[in-house]
């Protein structure tokens, strides 16, 4: 795929949504590492239910501790494997009063180092709460990439480098954010919504549907 082509990829996926966002609902840094650690295998539907429980109780590394453990997984107990959840986040919590004064990191090895959190929450982090242009890959991004050929892929990592280099600068901070709803909603895994798709005649993806 030309650079011409991605651009104007970003360009019609601006144009459809020019102020993308994630579906997490969150108003601090810790309040969406929070989500974000509960949403792995998780929908953002279900983790939005728990957080809604959750933080006006408890949204800073202070008041979960001051919870307990018991107390933590009472509140998010409706999510999948909130078991481990639970501990990660209480682990995380102390590492944050301990290590970062109660707030969260703005660094990818800081942020890296908390229990629970690889790449892909960091990226997440990194780009929706700190306004850094870095590219979450999930399964979505994967396979939209993949896919449409704007950046072709073995492995999550390899994706991400090939989307850092090519997508163009003025569409990095936002483009993590339209490849996971075009993927979500769109570009689905199963069987592609094509015939409703805003850049159907420039993806590359041979074996297109009419849904």
């Amino acid at each position: 795929m030309n650079a011409q082509k991605r651009f104007e990829i970003f360009a019609r996926l601006r144009e459809h949504n020019p102020e993308p966002t994630t579906e997490l609902n969150w108003e601090t840094p810790f309040e969406l590492l929070t989500a974000v650690l509960l949403s792995a295998q998780a929908t953002d539907v279900g983790v939005n239910k728990a957080t809604a429980r959750l933080f006006p109780v408890a949204n800073t590394p202070q008041a979960i501790i001051a919870l307990g453990l018991d107390g933590l997984k009472e509140h998010i107990k409706t999510i999948g494997l909130f078991n481990t959840k639970a501990e990660n986040l209480m682990k995380t919590c102390h590492l944050l009063i301990d290590k970062h004064g109660g707030e969260v990191p703005e660094t990818r090895a800081a942020l890296e180092a908390l229990p629970g959190v690889g790449r892909k929450t960091a990226n997440v982090i990194l780009n929706t709460a700190f306004g850094q242009p870095t590219i979450a890959v999930d399964t979505h991004i994967f396979r939209v990439s993949n896919r449409t050929g704007i950046a072709k892929g073995k492995d999550v990592v390899e994706v991400e480098k090939k989307l850092l280099r090519h997508v163009p600068k003025e569409f990095r901070q936002d483009a993590h954010h339209w490849l996971i709803l075009h993927g979500r909603y769109t570009c689905v895994a199963r069987k592609p919504r094509c015939g409703s798709c805003v850049i159907e005649d420039l993806c590359e993806f041979k074996e297109k549907t009419e849904l």
